[in-house]
């Protein structure tokens, strides 16, 4: 991954977002913008809200899952375990919230959510995707499987 570019990217859309909420909205932007050009990216744009609201709601039942075991073992880490657990049920609210406002938008209300319409271009969306998807559960253990 190209670490500048997704820095420089991070740079020109300035917000108090998380960093990957940050590229959900460059690639929800470039996405908008262009589907004049291509229909189809009115479905990617779906597609995408639905995959990490998806993904959201499974990191969030993963750490409760943990903060139940790790009740029932009372392991040595637990004060840890559970203000981790906090902080990563925080982060998944504040991100089922952001997507549940870019759900509820009305597709002639998009225009209003653009950060910079020169912010993002092919290359630069193609990275964002690129690095959204090593974010991924499957493409961090990829290795493991490969190893298998």
């Amino acid at each position: 991954m190209d670490q500048g570019s997704i820095a420089r990217i991070l740079k020109q859309v300035s917000g108090g977002e998380d960093e990957i909420q940050q590229l959900q909205k460059a690639l929800l932007d470039y996405l908008d913008e262009n589907t004049e050009i291509d229909a189809s990216l009115v479905f990617s744009r779906k597609f995408y809200v639905a995959q990490w609201f998806r993904d959201t709601t499974m990191e969030t039942e993963k750490a409760i899952k943990s903060q139940k075991d790790e009740d029932s073992s009372e392991g040595t880490h637990h004060a840890k375990d559970v203000e981790t657990t906090g902080q990563i049920m925080h982060r998944a609210e504040s991100r089922k919230t952001f997507l549940r406002s870019i759900i509820k938008t009305a597709p002639s209300q998009f225009s209003t959510l653009k950060i910079n319409s020169d912010t993002v271009d092919y290359e630069d969306a193609c990275l964002i995707v690129r690095y959204l998807a090593s974010m991924r559960p499957f493409a961090q253990s990829f290795d493991i499987y490969l190893t298998q």
